[in-house]
């Protein structure tokens, strides 16, 4: 017999015919014909099915069984039985049941509706769906973090609140520091350029936070936010970063994670293809191709997430639209000398609908530059004297970019929505639980 209670995936591998094991979690089936309860266990690696005998077990522990409603907490002794009926092709005959925890009545039963799951997300991260989603994101992270250690980066730990603007004045989380106004941050990238000045390449996984009202699937007001910088790097190098970054990591999720993929019912052949060089075309291609698709699109505007549809229809693999016009990019990225309409810039767009994954660009060095540009659009100088003073003293040529993490996961998973990447999803209507 074994003395220590064994995962779920452990039993079901050990192939072990006849082999007592002893499992611990919660009952996520049940049902009882009379003098046998047939109890499905879940743990955080899978489930398995229990067979409670009247006969087999002893009779305070049948009761146990019977008294016992889903998501009770059970501890299981058994005898592992092949079973081509039963999840995973075994049960285990139980020797003893009891039950650490008795559940009340489950709220959460067949075709819920969103909302009510949503109010109830705290019970609803229970189900094998979002289990699975939660274990590909764990792996996007990890395999972020191997990528960028093993390409001589450095993580970095830039701070959350800020007394400047990222991404637009306009879309800030606004609260009270002491005696001074302060922002939740939208990036960390102004940071990250400061340090790598230091480290030359460096990357943070952070919070971000966007007051947008913007109620699509793929916005969250608050989301994980992975940005690299790197000194000495230009505009087309950046997106070589990115492409390897991504690349890897949706190798990553295949190897490690194609259970809960296919889970999913993911695409994997097609995931299969993701690997470098992704297409690049320009953002003034990209108003041909919706031009010749029927779109009233008119240079100079930005791309909504039927735009980034059509543009990568067709295509297998994200694709990166760069130069876009300066008026709907932010004032640090760096003027295109060939075309100065535009900015060396480039956003990775996922196919399929899943639209922009990351944003990045090279970043502009020259500080007079910046401040005509800050102060065409009335940006007040005085809190980013600091940032300005990068470009002061011994600037170099510097690139970086943000990967929006729920947005890789999506896409990654195949989700409609972006709300179920995160566990708790935060939106312009949405705040708890």
């Amino acid at each position: 017999m074994k003395n220590q209670f064994s995962s779920v995936r452990d039993v079901l591998k050990s192939d072990e015919d006849g082999g007592v094991f002893r499992v611990h979690g919660w009952i996520y089936r049940t049902r009882s014909s009379g003098s046998i309860v047939f109890a499905v266990i879940r743990d955080s690696t899978g489930i398995i099915q229990c067979t409670v005998k009247k006969s087999g077990v002893p009779e305070e522990d049948f009761r146990s069984a019977e008294r016992a409603l889903v998501e009770s907490s059970v501890e299981v002794e058994g005898v592992l039985k092949k079973d081509r009926r039963a999840p995973g092709g075994y049960e285990l005959v139980a020797r003893s049941f009891s039950v650490v925890s008795y559940a009340d009545p489950f709220p959460i039963t067949e075709n819920q509706s969103e909302p009510f799951l949503l109010d109830n997300r705290h019970l609803w991260i229970r189900s094998r769906e979002q289990a699975a989603i939660m274990k590909v994101k764990e792996t996007v992270l990890q395999a972020s973090r191997e990528w960028f250690a093993a390409s001589g980066f450095y993580e970095v730990t830039p701070p959350i609140l800020t007394t400047n603007a990222c991404e637009g004045g306009t879309t800030l989380f606004q609260l009270k520091y002491f005696d001074q106004n302060a922002y939740l941050s939208q990036s960390a990238q102004m940071y990250l350029e400061a340090l790598s000045f230091t480290l030359e390449r460096v990357f943070a996984l952070t919070p971000s936070f966007r007051a947008e009202k913007s109620r699509t699937p793929r916005h969250l007001t608050e989301y994980w936010h992975l940005e690299g910088e790197e000194a000495w790097v230009r505009n087309e190098g950046n997106m070589e970063i990115q492409e390897e970054l991504v690349s890897h990591i949706v190798q990553s999720v295949l190897t490690r994670r194609r259970e809960e993929l296919e889970f999913l019912k993911r695409d994997t052949a097609e995931l299969a293809l993701v690997s470098p060089p992704f297409e690049r075309i320009t953002y003034s291609k990209a108003i041909d191709i919706l031009k010749g698709r029927g779109r009233n699109a008119e240079w100079g505007e930005d791309f909504g997430t039927e735009e980034e549809r059509i543009i990568t229809e067709g295509k297998d693999r994200p694709v990166f639209v760069t130069n876009f016009p300066k008026e709907v990019k932010a004032f640090y990225m760096k003027e295109d000398e060939e075309d100065p309409r535009t900015y060396r810039c480039a956003d990775l767009i996922a196919p399929h609908g899943f639209g922009e994954l990351i944003g990045g660009s090279e970043r502009e060095t020259d500080v007079r530059k910046m401040m005509e540009r800050m102060e065409q659009q009335s940006i007040p100088l005085e809190p980013y004297r600091w940032y300005l003073d990068l470009r002061r003293f011994g600037s170099v040529p510097h690139s970086g970019f943000g990967m929006g993490v729920e947005r890789v996961v999506r896409w990654i998973c195949g989700l409609e929505h972006i709300r179920d990447a995160v566990p708790f999803p935060r939106t312009p209507s949405r705040i708890y639980p």
